[in-house]
């Protein structure tokens, strides 16, 4: 049986982007890479860390910090959402009976095959 520890907790995801950007706390960094000065002297990279999950999400690929913001938020939701997703119950399925004796019958054949194996001479002349 598992323990409550053991199960991923579920968070409620709002629906609003302003009430989603209060729950992380957001760091702008410069994005670098290609894209020449823009990039490398503009502070137009994301990165989000939601503060009651630890999830951490950036964004550097546009030339502007919104448009960044905007992606890191809706990368967020997509793992916020991928967490909540509980995995289906596994049904266990049971190995159908003639399957089972054809896999003995093999072992038996693989036993008798290998029990007709000559041991090697004892003198060392063949």
């Amino acid at each position: 049986m598992a323990r409550e520890e053991d199960q991923p907790q579920s968070y409620p995801i709002p629906e609003a982007d302003e009430d989603l950007l209060a729950q992380c706390r957001v760091e702008t960094f410069t994005a670098g890479g290609k894209g020449g000065q823009h990039q490398n002297r503009t502070e137009s990279g994301v990165r989000l860390v939601h503060l009651p999950t630890g999830i951490v999400v950036t964004a550097r690929e546009e030339r502007s910090q919104f448009r960044n913001k905007a992606v890191a938020l809706s990368r967020l939701r997509r793992r916020l959402e991928a967490m909540n997703r509980t995995p289906p119950p596994r049904i266990s399925t049971r190995v159908p009976l003639r399957e089972k004796e054809k896999r003995l019958e093999e072992k038996k054949r693989r036993g008798r095959l290998k029990a007709l194996r000559n041991p090697p001479s004892s003198n060392g002349s063949e």
